[in-house]
C-alpha cells in the first residue's frame, strides 16, 4: 500500500504521524512511504533519517496526498487538507468529529473513509490510541497549572506544592479516566492537596488504593462538585464520553464564586470543552480570563512535547496502520472489530453513531462493513 505522511500544519503541533522507525516497519513489510519534506522536524526527525530506512521524500503536501492511499496524521485534517483527500483515500488519525460540523462537512464532501484514532477500542473496551495523549495531557496539565498559577500570569499566586505553615494548593479533577489519574500522579508527587470526582463507584474505589490516601475521591453530583470548586485553585477537567462531545459540568455562573485567580485546564477541549466557557486556544496564546477565572484551553497539548508525544503515539497506532496496509482498508476493518469502532466517515456519511448524534446528522453505515465480533 501507498503510504502518506503530511506535516501537521494546525497551529503549534510539531508532531508527526510516522517516526522513522515506524516507517522502517512499513517499510519492511513491503509498503511504499512518502513523507513531506520536514515533516519530522519539530518531532526532531531528519529528512535523511526517513530516506534512511527507506521512505520517499516529497515536496508539498500535494504530492503526499496525490501518491498516497493511507495518510497518517496526528491532529484533525484543517480545510485545505480535506479539500485534498479523495475517495480513494483512507484517512487515519485523532478526528474529534463531534464538535466541530465544518470538518465534518468536508470528510463528508470528500467521499473517503476516516478512522478516528480516539474510538478504537481493545478487548478490554479502552482506548489504546487516545490512552498515550491521554497520559500526556494529563502530566502536562499540572505543568501548565502550576505556571498559569503564578501571579506573574495573572493566576492565585499559589504553589502547588505549598511550603512548611503553607497549606498547599487545593486541586480538583473532573474525571478519574486516564488522564485524571496522570493528572492526580503529578499533583500528588508537587504535594497538592487532590480531590479526584468521578460517577464510577468502581473507579473511584480503584483510585482509593492506587493512591493510598493521598488523594481524595468523591462521587461527582452537581452539589459536590460545586462545593468543591468553590474552594478549589486549581480545576483540571478530564472528562470523556468516546466520540461524543464532552459534557459541560461547570457553567458560566459557577465562575462566580470561585477565588479570583483561580485556574481552569480543560483537557476535554479537543471535544468541545467540558467548562460552559471553555473555548479552544492554541499554544501562541493558551490563556484567557473569564470572570476572574483563568482559562488553559489548549486543544493540541501533547504537541508542546512533540519528541515524546510522537513515540507515544507510534506505540500504539503502528500495529494498526500495518494492519490497514497489509490488508486494505475493507478488510482490516471487518477483521478487526476494534480497529472497526474507529470508522467514522465512509462513502460521504456519518458511519459512527455517537458522533452522528452529536452533530444531528444521518447515520449510515456503508454496505461492505460488517465487522467480526
Amino acid at each position: 500500500m501507498r503510504i502518506g505522511v503530511p506535516t501537521e500544519i494546525k497551529k503549534q503541533e510539531f508532531r508527526v504521524g510516522l517516526t522513522p522507525e515506524s516507517v522502517g516497519e512499513l517499510v519492511r513489510a513491503g509498503h511504499d512511504v512518502g513523507i513531506q519534506s520536514e515533516a519530522g522536524i519539530g518531532s526532531g526527525f531528519s529528512d535523511d533519517d526517513y530516506a534512511a530506512v527507506g521512505a520517499s521524500i516529497l515536496p508539498d503536501a500535494d504530492a503526499v496526498f496525490a501518491a498516497s492511499e493511507l495518510i497518517v496524521k496526528v491532529k484533525e485534517p484543517q480545510p485545505e487538507e480535506t479539500a485534498r483527500l479523495a475517495p480513494s483515500h483512507t484517512l487515519f488519525t485523532y478526528l474529534h468529529l463531534a464538535p466541530d460540523p465544518v470538518q465534518a462537512d468536508g470528510l463528508l464532501k470528500s467521499g473517503a473513509t476516516a478512522i478516528a484514532y480516539e474510538t478504537v477500542t481493545d478487548r478490554d473496551g479502552r482506548l489504546p490510541l487516545l490512552t498515550p495523549m491521554s497520559q500526556v495531557a494529563g502530566r502536562m496539565s499540572m505543568q501548565v497549572a502550576a505556571w498559569a498559577l503564578m501571579r506573574t500570569k495573572r493566576g492565585r499566586g499559589v504553589l502547588l506544592g505549598g511550603v512548611p505553615g503553607v497549606a498547599p494548593a487545593k486541586v480538583v479533577i473532573i474525571g478519574g479516566g486516564v488522564s485524571g489519574t496522570n493528572a492526580a500522579e503529578i499533583a500528588v508527587g508537587m504535594r497538592a492537596d487532590v480531590t479526584i470526582f468521578d460517577r464510577s463507584m468502581q473507579r473511584l474505589e480503584e483510585l482509593d488504593v492506587q493512591f493510598g490516601g493521598a488523594a481524595k475521591t468523591m462521587y461527582s453530583t452537581a452539589a459536590s462538585l460545586d462545593a468543591a470548586i468553590r474552594e478549589a485553585d486549581l480545576v483540571i477537567g478530564a472528562v470523556l464520553i468516546p466520540g461524543a462531545a464532552a459534557p459541560k459540568l461547570v457553567g458560566r455562573e459557577q465562575l462566580k464564586v470561585m477565588k479570583p485567580g483561580a485556574v481552569l485546564v480543560d483537557i476535554a477541549i479537543d471535544q468541545g470543552g467540558c467548562f460552559e466557557t471553555s473555548r479552544a486556544t492554541t499554544h501562541e496564546d493558551p490563556i484567557y480570563e473569564v470572570d476572574g477565572i483563568l482559562h488553559y484551553c489548549v486543544a493540541n497539548m501533547p504537541g508542546a512535547v512533540p519528541r515524546t508525544s510522537t513515540y507515544a503515539l507510534n506505540n500504539a497506532t503502528l500495529p494498526f496502520v500495518l494492519q490497514i496496509a497489509n490488508k486494505g482498508t475493507k478488510d482490516a476493518l471487518n477483521n478487526n472489530p476494534h480497529l472497526a469502532e474507529g470508522l467514522t466517515v465512509a462513502e460521504g456519511a456519518i458511519a459512527h453513531a455517537a458522533v452522528a448524534h452529536d452533530l444531528g446528522m444521518a447515520f449510515k453505515q456503508p454496505d461492505w462493513f460488517q465487522p467480526a465480533d
